[in-house]
């Protein structure tokens, strides 16, 4: 059997092929030797075949703290991780990398793309691409295209001109197509100058499939495709999930009808044999795995906590982490200083963020325990001030079953006529109704119950779409929860929640019962959960104790950030602001404190009004479930924290070339062109930002000489950096170029890493990439070569410019 010949099949059941068979299974076909295909969600870890409870994986640093390293070994190792991951679960593609680009700071899911620049985006994730694809496992680029907000995900018209379009917002799906053949791509929810994502004739045949040669699948985002044959005359291959969708009889009718010709459903067939070839799904024997095929495997997986696995997940968080603020040479911490470690994200750390990205993992490591591990009593621990307004699922070391005494919440379904039909333990407090469950009636009563073992003065409440009644000892409390849009997937992602203050006894039971409200045309779905939490002490009493613990140490450190609310799928940010009186508890330490360190713990940018107040910034992004040691190893300089910003840092809310992510009148103009992130600041069309894209200080200090162009077009340079600090470090040396011409915006061509001992030099030479040395010439249709006219900029990040070299285009 090869994948060019779909033929041995009859319309129906090529047609069948087309949409998925389950919420991330494909349709085996016996008759041509095909399996079962299996995809995952994956950008920070192989979440399995349902979207929460599941097995037990590893949870990764999300995209911007990987890409802020500025290492393609390291993004292809993580690529080669989440291969093992992804064969130790029979899982065949995995849903990533996610590359859209960071075009407004608000985007609420940033946190799973890798950055604002679109070369330095491709780049890595053609390199975490091989990774996948060298060991077996697909990857899949999303979402195709423009694809930067969440807000009115579905049905937002994104208006781009053809040339920003293929400069800006195709070069990371380019580069990844030429550069590492990447096997699929997932086409995105919202429209593209009018014309909705799955039906982009445009994008997807002439551009992707036609320019490019792409050879690979074009699969839908899940339930984002809406017609038959304006979608598969289009350019999309595959519609998911399944088993329903707009396909099936419809586009055979389609086809019959003369709408769609049939060589359009034998090339959408070819592209998905070709991908279940590559991934050992095509001619697999029963029972086998991706990781059982010959020339397959990536290696046995090693379990997720285990040494091996720690080790790798505390080096890479830890390495992209950046030191924005130092003074005083106050970081690294010395061994010997007492330390006063505050804030709510210290202890409760905040590793991932919202939505498709979040797994199971088998724990996750809070910075207060990182830090006491290698400081012990040296550190004294305060919580924070509150950070969340919305409900969340009852912490499985504050709740257990009522039952067996296991972490997490007892759930039970029942049928309109009472009958028990289900009953799952959810570690998380939470489940998933109507998605990852096939229940044989519809679910009529869902009771979720927990034992509190300490009691006291509690938040309880219910999460999720429907009609509550929640008992907590004697208190008993009823409220309606309902969607606050019009998406469908807040349900899932971002469902209501209320709670109520109660008082319970140590070992006292807490019930939510819930009658669920269809929230949409697929019926009664969404996530369910018995919200659980102790009662917050008040503001004052909280920065009273921080205040006191900063005078007694030699240090404090304050740990501050986003949670899941802002940094999610499905919603965006309204401001840069952090949540809470987190700025005013930050203020009061610093007044008080010897030295004060902020370590955010966010995975974009935030406002700092007290920055002129501390004495060092650390930020360290979503650090994955080994997140406090890899913080601790970087305030303690065990690991160097050598990350360089990949998102440019505004001074101020709007203070960015593109700000909006709101409609008007449906329609999201991309008005800022090309000039976006770092471009547009660069060109005065923004203000100077806070922290420019590339800023990262590391802990030693560089010195630049002798730079020089190696050949007259700027293609090559060189240049020679010495450490002139007092340890090893490692610099990336970043190169830009400025055109003469006004109307084209500085852009990153290139960079190059090197690590040197204290007091040495290295001659490093950084080569542009061709792709950033050219322009769309609308009137043509056509690409041409950028003038090399202006300047080589060698820098480290764009407000610290270490040497210029002009180029005059001769």
């Amino acid at each position: 059997m090869t994948t060019s010949h779909p033929a041995s099949l009859d319309l129906p059941g090529k047609v069948a092929l087309l949409t998925g068979a389950s919420m991330f299974t494909l349709r085996p076909e016996p008759s041509i030797g095909l399996g079962e295909l299996r995809m995952s969600d994956g950008p920070t870890g192989v979440r399995g075949m349902t979207f929460t409870g599941g097995r037990t994986v590893a949870l990764f640093p999300n995209a911007t703290l990987l890409a802020s390293s500025w290492n393609t070994g390291s993004a292809y190792e993580v690529g080669r991780m989440l291969a093992e991951e992804a064969a130790a679960q029979g899982v065949h593609v995995v849903l990533g990398p996610t590359i859209n680009l960071h075009r407004s700071p608000l985007g609420g899911r940033l946190f799973e793309a890798y950055s604002e620049d679109p070369l330095l985006s491709g780049v890595l994730a053609a390199a975490y691409v091989r990774g996948l694809q060298d060991h077996g496992v697909g990857a899949c680029l999303k979402h195709l295209v423009a694809n930067e907000s969440e807000t009115a995900r579905h049905t937002v018209d994104s208006v781009v001109d053809e040339a920003t379009l293929r400069e800006v917002y195709l070069l990371p799906f380019e580069i990844a197509v030429a550069d590492a053949d990447v096997w699929s791509i997932m086409a995105a929810y919202n429209r593209v100058n009018g014309v909705p994502a799955t039906e982009q004739h445009h994008v997807i045949n002439e551009i992707v499939k036609g320019e490019w040669g792409y050879r690979g699948l074009i699969v839908s985002d899940w339930w984002a495709t809406t017609s038959a044959a304006p979608a598969a005359n289009g350019g999309l291959d595959l519609v998911m999930p399944g088993p329903a969708g707009p396909w099936g009889r419809h586009l055979v009718d389609a086809v019959e009808a003369g709408e769609v010709d049939e060589a359009v459903i034998d090339d959408h067939v070819r592209r998905l044999l070709l991908l279940a070839e590559r991934v050992g799904a095509l001619g697999e024997r029963p029972g086998e795995s991706p990781g059982e095929q010959p020339g397959k495997s990536p290696g046995e997986s090693p379990a997720p906590d285990s040494p091996v696995r720690r080790a790798q997940l505390t080096r890479l968080a830890a390495e992209g982490m950046t030191v924005l603020k130092n003074e005083h040479a106050t970081l690294p911490l010395a061994r010997g200083a007492t330390v006063a470690l505050i804030g709510r994200h210290a202890v409760d750390t905040i590793d991932m963020g919202g939505g498709s990205a979040q797994v199971n993992p088998p724990y996750q490591v809070s910075v207060a325990e990182g830090l006491t591990a290698l400081l012990g009593d040296a550190v004294t621990v305060v919580d924070g001030v509150e950070v969340r307004d919305r409900p969340v699922p009852a912490a499985p070391g504050f709740a257990v079953h009522p039952v067996t005494g296991d972490p997490g919440v007892q759930v039970m379904v029942y049928a309109e006529n009472g009958t028990l039909i289900d009953e799952r333990h959810a570690v998380s407090g939470a489940t998933m109704i109507g998605i990852d469950d096939d229940l044989p009636e519809p679910p009529h009563v869902v009771r979720l119950r927990a034992r509190l073992p300490e009691g006291g003065r509690v938040r309880v409440g219910g999460i999720g779409v429907g009609s509550w009644q929640v008992r907590a000892g004697d208190h008993v409390e009823r409220f309606e929860l309902a969607l606050s849009s019009g998406d469908v997937g807040e349900a899932v992602l971002r469902p209501p929640g209320a709670t109520t203050l109660a008082e319970v006894a140590p070992g006292d039971v807490v019930e939510a019962e819930v009658l669920p409200t269809s929230t949409g045309p697929r019926g009664k779905r969404g996530l369910y959960g018995l919200a659980a939490h102790p009662a917050p002490d008040d503001v004052e009493t909280v920065t009273a104790r921080a205040v006191s613990a900063a005078r007694a140490a030699d240090v404090a450190v304050v740990v501050v950030g986003l949670t899941e609310e802002q940094e999610t799928e499905s919603v965006d940010k309204t401001t840069l602001r952090l949540p809470g009186a987190q700025d005013d508890l930050v203020t009061a330490v610093a007044a008080a404190a010897r030295r004060t360190v902020v370590v955010v713990n966010a995975a974009t940018p935030i406002l700092m009004p007290w920055l002129d107040q501390v004495d060092a910034v650390l930020w360290a992004g979503l650090p994955g479930q080994e997140g406090g040691h890899a913080v601790a190893a970087a305030l303690l300089g065990d690991i160097e924290p050598a990350g360089r910003l990949v998102t440019t840092f505004p001074a101020a809310d709007g203070a960015v070339p593109a700000w909006s992510v709101t409609p008007v009148e449906g329609r999201l103009g991309y008005t800022e062109g090309a000039f976006v992130g770092y471009r547009g600041h660069e060109a005065g069309r923004a203000p100077e930002p806070a922290f420019w894209f590339g800023h990262g200080l590391g802990y030693t200090t560089w010195a630049y000489s002798d730079a020089e162009l190696l050949d007259e077009q700027g293609r090559h340079v060189a240049v020679t950096v010495t450490n002139t600090g007092g340890r090893t470090g490692r610099e990336v040396v970043q190169a830009y170029f400025r055109p003469d011409d006004p109307r084209q915006p500085v852009r990153l061509i290139g960079w190059r890493a090197a690590t040197v001992p204290s007091g040495q030099s290295a001659r490093v030479e950084v080569s542009a990439d061709p792709r950033v040395w050219r322009r769309w010439d609308d009137e043509r249709g056509t690409w041409e070569s950028l003038p090399a006219r202006g300047r080589i900029l060698l820098a480290r990040g764009l407000g610290d410019i270490r040497a210029t070299l002009e180029l005059t285009g001769h």
